[in-house]
């Protein structure tokens, strides 16, 4: 089994080299693409096998000798995604983002695509605009500055100024990722399961799934600008928000005109700091309104309801395991009551530690529960990655507000459902009295973290020394 990894790796990478060595851009030719991908899968795939081979599991040399192979294919498999850009770049950026599932070793190698994607050069970005929108730069724009203002794993913005004098930001599809991207997913699919056929407990078919299913929609630019204009009138009412208008003239499936706004990026604490920003601010209705009555029972700490609503949102027997993936929190701290037990550094290693040992299981869960929890899943790990970059997670920002919200759907729900008037009043009491717990919590974890709670506490450490 292993020669015939290093013959497979030893063919894709004499593919790769052959047509590297030519004039014409490797990523065009899909022999080269897939030789990358087989030629990585192959080495990766080897080093597990050789290296961990007659060391017992469990022990200390094998903990460290795993860690080690984990940093190695990692960064391989970093390699691959910024030689093969596109939709590599994209599923690269999601399992930077599975905290929960992956070891730290990739997770933290991996994130660095979130910021660090490969940019296209100035001549394709203006093929593109040629071939979209018919015209060259500069009969559409006075200015266009050529270095990208950010790059991601489908396109690059550039900042531009109309003629009229208006600043846009100017969204351009990388060439080419369209015409290989149906490709690069089937050649996924078939990686994928080659290396579960391998190693069993490797299991990201559902990962697979979802890009064949997103991709497509991300790709049209046209439908992201449809969804800026729905977003824009859904949070209307949210004076200190701002989404930009589209330039729909100047807009199409891989050319995106946007309302040019300054900014910092979500995650950076000193842009933040420097703004005067407070960083601790900030589906279908039946799966949203069970989603909500999950958090609830999670709120009230009630096990038979953790448990109802789990299972009706896919988790079946593995509720337990569910519930984690959800709050990011131990079952420990789940069960005593998450808005009892602070986020600890030592809680978020734990959660690691078991991760690696249930990956099967978190596997067959994410095959089994609902798109729409994928994608919740999805953004609850982005959350939880910006409040580890900005050093918020202990104030559990984002479970104050998620629970906030799911407290005031389900009784809406309810009160939509109440037939009397005194029925309403008795929800409308109860979800007073919640949503009162709530800041409570959310006062006190903001004085655990203030200098008034290490001023209180050293006056009690003064006054009841250790005798």
């Amino acid at each position: 089994m292993a020669r015939w990894f290093l013959r497979l790796g030893a063919a894709g990478l004499t593919v790769s080299g052959l047509y590297a060595a030519t004039r014409m851009d490797p990523n065009d030719i899909g022999l080269v693409r897939i030789g990358r991908a087989v030629a990585t899968t192959a080495v990766i795939s080897y080093d597990y096998i050789i290296s961990l081979r007659g060391l017992e599991y469990g022990t200390d040399e094998y903990e460290s000798i795993k860690s080690q192979v984990h940093r190695r294919s990692a960064r391989h498999l970093l390699d691959l995604c910024r030689a093969n850009r596109g939709t590599f770049i994209k599923v690269g950026q999601h399992l930077g983002g599975l905290d929960y599932l992956l070891p730290e070793e990739y997770t933290s190698t991996l994130k660095i695509l979130h910021s660090q994607a490969p940019q296209s050069s100035l001549p394709e970005v203006q093929q593109v605009i040629r071939e979209d929108l018919g015209k060259e730069v500069t009969q559409l724009f006075a200015s266009f500055d050529e270095a990208p203002l950010g790059t991601a794993s489908w396109a690059q913005v550039h900042k531009v100024v109309l003629h009229d004098g208006r600043t846009v930001a100017l969204k351009v599809q990388h060439p080419k990722v369209q015409r290989q991207c149906a490709k690069d997913i089937i050649l996924m699919e078939v990686l994928v399961h080659s290396v579960s056929w391998l190693f069993p407990d490797f299991s990201f078919a559902w990962l697979v799934d979802e890009t064949k299913k997103n991709v497509p929609l991300e790709l049209d630019f046209l439908k992201e600008g449809h969804n800026t204009e729905v977003v824009a009138e859904m949070f209307k009412h949210f004076h200190f928000l701002k989404v930009p208008k589209i330039h729909w003239e100047l807009s199409t499936s891989r050319v995106l005109a946007m309302e040019f706004m300054d900014g910092g990026q979500v995650n950076d604490r000193e842009y933040m700091r420097q703004n005067g920003i407070d960083v601790n601010e900030t589906l279908t209705e039946e799966f949203r309104l069970d989603y909500c009555r999950l958090w609830y029972a999670l709120i009230k700490t009630d096990r038979k309801a953790i448990e109802t609503y789990s299972r009706r949102l896919g988790a079946a027997e593995l509720y337990p395991l569910f519930a984690c993936m959800v709050t990011g929190r131990s079952w420990a701290s789940i069960t005593k009551g998450i808005d009892q037990i602070p986020v600890s550094k030592t809680e978020d290693v734990e959660i690691r530690i078991k991760a690696a040992k249930y990956l099967s299981s978190i596997n067959e869960l994410l095959n089994n529960v609902p798109r729409q929890m994928l994608l919740l899943l999805k953004t609850n790990d982005l959350l939880r990655g910006i409040e580890t970059s900005l050093q918020t997670r202990a104030s559990a920002s984002s479970f104050i507000t998620m629970s906030r919200c799911c407290v005031r759907a389900v009784s809406r729900y309810k009160k939509d459902a109440s037939t009397s008037w005194y029925g309403r009043l008795k929800i409308s009491l109860a979800e007073a009295l919640v949503l009162w717990q709530i800041s409570l919590h959310e006062i006190l974890l903001w004085l655990k973290a203030s200098s008034v709670w290490r001023w209180v506490g050293g006056i009690w450490a003064h006054d009841h020394p250790l005798q």
